[in-house]
């Protein structure tokens, strides 16, 4: 059975997963970082690399629960807790059950693909035949901002790409 962490524990945690966000918007990645905790250490640490390496399973949470595995030389994770910056998507929230984690910590909820409280409840499905305790809500503010920041980048960036685009079709057929 796992050590319970301390409150500032858990914010220093999150804190870890909010550090490998910023690394992930830095390269151009959506925000989303995670850690892996056991006996009170970080055992692995990931941020999402979907785009880097198009591949739609590179999510923060994948990537540290497999790296933590490699580490372990074990599938299974029973005291180990996860700290991630956005709710794990069902993809993760599968993982996470599979590998026995046994609490996961999330900041911002996701309402369009949340596996774990927003849209499916994977993680606590009395059905299934490992439970993981759920902690939601975990410096939510500042994850749901770093995300919200992102986005609003994004689309700014894609506004100014249009426009320049216009402009330079514009010219064009000023040339002709």
């Amino acid at each position: 059975m796992s050590v319970p962490l301390t409150a500032n524990q858990i914010q220093y945690f999150m804190g870890e997963a909010l550090h490998e966000a910023r690394k992930a918007a830095l390269i151009g990645e959506v925000p989303i970082g995670a850690v892996v905790v056991q006996n009170g250490q970080i055992i692995s640490r990931a941020f999402n690399l979907r785009e880097h390496l198009q591949d739609g399973s590179q999510h923060a949470e994948y990537q540290a629960i497999l790296e933590a595995n490699r580490l372990q030389h074990s599938w299974r994770l029973p005291e180990a807790q996860l700290f991630v910056t956005l709710e794990p998507c069902i993809m993760c929230a599968g993982l996470i059950q599979q590998t026995r984690i046994t609490d996961v910590y999330y900041g911002a909820d996701d309402a369009k693909g949340g596996g774990v409280t927003s849209m499916y409840e994977l993680l606590t499905d009395e059905r299934l035949n490992h439970q993981v305790n759920v902690h939601a809500g975990v410096r939510d503010q500042e994850a749901s901002a770093l995300l919200k920041t992102f986005f609003k980048d994004v689309r700014k960036r894609k506004k100014a790409a249009k426009k320049a685009r216009q402009l330079a079709d514009k010219k064009a057929g000023q040339n002709l």
